[in-house]
């Protein structure tokens, strides 16, 4: 029977062998990249990114191996599936196309024996048409003023991935337009939203599958309260991206437009979809947002038909393998040398560990150890001065960094100790990636760095709409095809789900305390109802 996941391939004793190997002194890091044409040799271009991972704990042997695992795994015949619309998500019976959102060729995608791109480029449209008419001020609130700020109303893949494109594009911005983000149920979100807006020149964009969500719901309901206190009509003043037929798609609450998600797009996956595509719009404009979306599919065509010798996200997912499940390592930090890029490690987090965080393979199989690694990470040099001495002599962690090549703002070229900002920000980005590596042995054990810590390169030309579509795209084909390598379903997650359930019932229980205040808690254990008896008003101990 062929293999679909990592333990039962053939080589996976070798692999298992190559590790110990590695643990050898004559392969410190230091060694490995004092090799001719280290870099040469593991290094590429692909999908308009560079990728250097010469300072990674391999070599050409334990390479070939990990190569070995494509064709054992049908590691990119499973993507091509993928892309071309199977039903890959086998718990949930769903097709996964996030690839589609960003489809401009002519070629039909089926689904059920249905054509699914004509609805897709109908949304497009509808994003664009919207988009400009907000803009030019075509579209108003209930009082006639030009919208100028606009709130997303929406939780986890709701509006992390959009976070992370807007920030890394601010610079690109409609400087007419400030986009906000509503996601904390927590009131501190929602009071410095409200401080923050003009009420009569804020658009809502209320972004929710199913339209169920309760955090999403809760700030939707104190959104329609503050614009009623406020005098404004709620519907001309928000729009709702949701699933066909949801209670967010409801004629009976009208709305200036509603927008249309589609099952066969996760929401951590959606940032390409309507879920990122009605913001980034607004705020940059939709021939921007449609350069971001060429600039994924272009990384998505790289994945799909690369070989993988030189298929950069299939190789990061090789080596985010050989490291995690091999040489041990349970974290993974991503460090973008390039502060618009500061919110891409909480999008990767959430896209990384809610689709690879799992105890059981896609046949139902336990796992043991489960899948999953942790992914954080902070801009450098922020982070050097945060969290790198762990990097450099406690716990060690592979990195991501990341490099552009030329930033936003040229004009500024004041030189310190001889260098502009950017070239020292560079300078920094080399001098962590070797220190890292090659390490600093001293008698002084606090003084002693033992380096050989695992690193790989990334460098962007710069921070424009396709790199960052490109960007955007890589981390997401890394992080299915992990999933693949580990054998297990990348796109279901119902790890969120029992938290739900359980907050289901004690917010009942507080809703019966709201309306009747000698209400006794039922069905709480004894240390959640201390809790909720100190919400309302008694001391905890």
């Amino acid at each position: 029977m062929k293999p679909y996941r990592l333990e039962q391939v053939t080589i996976h004793p070798q692999l298992q062998q190559e590790a110990q190997r590695m643990q050898r002194p004559e392969f410190h890091l230091r060694r490995l990249i004092a090799g001719p044409e280290r870099l040469k040799q593991y290094s590429d271009k692909g999908g308009g990114l560079v990728m250097d991972y010469s300072r990674q704990r391999l070599d050409e042997r334990t390479r070939d191996l990990l190569f070995m695992l494509d064709e054992e795994l049908a590691l990119r015949r499973q993507f091509a599936a993928m892309c071309a619309g199977e039903k890959i998500n086998r718990t949930e019976k769903r097709a996964v196309l996030h690839t589609a959102a960003r489809d401009f060729t002519e070629t039909p995608i089926r689904v059920d024996g249905q054509d699914v791109m004509p609805e897709i480029r109908r949304v497009r449209e509808q994003m664009k048409q919207f988009s400009a008419q907000v803009r030019s001020g075509a579209i108003t609130g209930s009082t006639g003023k030009p919208f100028r700020h606009v709130v997303v109303i929406g939780i986890g893949g709701s509006y992390l991935g959009t976070e992370f494109v807007s920030t890394a594009l601010a610079a690109l911005g409609d400087k007419q337009i400030t986009l906000h983000y509503l996601a904390n149920v927590d009131i501190h979100n929602f009071g410095a939203v409200a401080a923050a807006i003009d009420p009569e020149t804020t658009l809502w964009v209320v972004i929710s599958k199913s339209y169920t969500t309760a955090e999403t719901a809760a700030n939707t309901h104190q959104a329609e309260q503050f614009m009623r206190d406020q005098g404004l009509d709620p519907a001309k003043h928000t729009v709702t991206v949701t699933s066909k037929g949801s209670p967010g798609d409801d004629p009976s609450h009208p709305v200036l437009q509603t927008f249309h998600m589609f099952d066969f797009i996760g929401g951590r996956y959606s940032v390409t979809s309507a879920v990122g595509g009605v913001p980034l719009s607004l705020l940059l404009g939709y021939d921007r947002f449609e350069a971001f979306l060429q600039g994924a599919a272009e990384m998505d065509r790289h994945a799909l038909e690369a070989p993988v010798t030189h298929n950069l996200p299939l190789i990061a997912a090789l080596l985010s393998v050989w490291n995690t499940s091999y040489l041990g390592y349970p974290q993974q930090a991503i460090i973008p040398y390039a502060s618009p890029l500061a919110k891409l490690a909480p999008h990767v987090q959430q896209l990384n560990m809610e689709s690879n965080g799992k105890a059981a393979d896609i046949r139902g199989n336990p796992l043991d150890p489960p899948a999953g690694v942790v992914i954080f990470g902070e801009p450098g040099t922020n982070a050097q001065h945060s969290f790198f001495q762990l990097a450099h002599q406690g716990r060690a962690f592979p990195i991501d960094f990341i490099g552009v090549r030329t930033p936003h703002y040229t004009q500024y070229d004041a030189r310190s100790k001889g260098v502009t900002n950017h070239q020292e920000l560079w300078a920094n980005l080399l001098a962590q990636a070797s220190a890292l590596a090659v390490g600093h042995p001293s008698e002084d054990r606090a003084r002693h760095f033992d380096g050989n810590r695992p690193s790989s390169t990334l460098v962007l030309e710069d921070l424009g709409p396709l790199n960052v579509g490109r960007l955007l795209s890589f981390y997401e084909a890394r992080t299915v095809y992990e999933g693949f390598i580990w054998g297990i379903n990348s796109f279901d997650q119902f790890g969120v789900e029992l938290g739900k359930v359980l907050a289901d019932g004690l917010r009942a229980q507080m809703a019966q305390r709201n309306d009747r205040p000698e209400h006794t808690f039922q069905g709480v254990d004894p240390i959640s109802t201390a809790y909720l008896e100190m919400l309302f008003g008694k001391d905890l101990v």
